[in-house]
């Protein structure tokens, strides 16, 4: 890869789950459009799908982050649970 396609990449995983998908949302307006070129169609699809890439990385995460929630404390002698059964 070039460096501009090396500095594009690191770029896009410093991007927020909005501001990746806000971008994602107007690569698919234009690819929608037409009027591009066939090399312009082609980078469109390529930025789409690091879009893509990095909205998916951010919706593990908060996965993860939701299901560890659920799941309750990592205290080993349930307090937690103690405290909550008393309420």
């Amino acid at each position: 890869m070039t460096d501009d396609g090396t500095t594009t990449a690191a770029a896009t995983s410093t991007l927020g789950y909005e501001q990746a998908r806000d971008e994602l949302i107007e690569v698919v307006r234009r690819l929608e459009a037409g009027g591009t070129s066939l090399e312009d169609s082609l980078a469109l699809w390529e930025r789409g799908e690091e879009l893509a890439k990095v909205c998916r990385r951010w919706l593990e995460g908060a996965r993860a982050r939701l299901d560890a929630a659920l799941a309750g404390p990592a205290d080993p002698e349930g307090a937690g649970d103690a405290a909550a059964d008393a309420g």
